[in-house]
């Protein structure tokens, strides 16, 4: 093979060499530049989300329920077929008593919600259908105030499942005080 034909094949050889290897460093370069994209679009989502969290956050802010308008002080009188009874376990840090019958007519429930006038916490009432939907609430009420009849926005099945939930809050704190459920079955008339 003559000097000539030798030299044109290593230059063939080194082109071929030269292209390999810009297809390499411009391969490197679009993986780099897919990687730095990817990145800066997922901190963007990231941030993006860490924003949402702190406005859901901030819209989510604790409001003080108001106080009940319909409480009346003392110790009410409750006709005995109502299931009338004291809500109270060893350990527990309040005294409650509601009627375990809640017989509703007219979106209306005679249950004589009671915060024992030896309580130190104020209390509320919750009433949750089967599906868990709060569908009765009270405001506050106070020691040694009662809350006979309970209005309801959304009235349950008749022979539905229902829960009372007694929550207690320390007075101007707002901290729980505990709570308690209790489960019956709707009566409606």
């Amino acid at each position: 093979m003559s000097k000539r034909k030798r030299k044109n094949k290593i230059n063939k050889e080194k082109t071929t060499q030269a292209k390999r290897f810009d297809a390499v460093i411009i391969s490197l370069l679009v993986a780099i530049a897919v990687a730095i994209t990817v990145t800066v679009v997922a901190l963007a989502i990231l941030n993006s989300r860490e924003n949402n969290a702190e406005k859901s956050s901030e819209t989510a802010a604790f409001v003080p329920p108001p106080f009940e308008e319909g409480a009346e002080q003392g110790t009410p009188d409750v006709p005995e077929n109502m299931g009338y009874r004291e809500v109270y376990r060893e350990g527990m840090s309040f005294r409650a008593s509601i009627c375990g019958e809640v017989n509703i007519s007219e979106g209306k429930a005679d249950v004589y919600f009671t915060n024992s006038a030896e309580n130190s916490l104020w209390m509320k009432l919750r009433i949750f259908d089967a599906s868990g939907k709060v569908i009765a609430e009270t405001g506050l009420i106070k020691p040694g105030e009662y809350l006979k009849t309970v209005s309801f926005d959304t009235v349950p099945q008749n022979g539905e499942k229902i829960s009372m939930k007694i929550m207690t809050y320390e007075p101007d704190t707002y901290y729980s005080g505990g709570a308690v459920a209790l489960n019956t079955v709707a009566k409606v008339n």
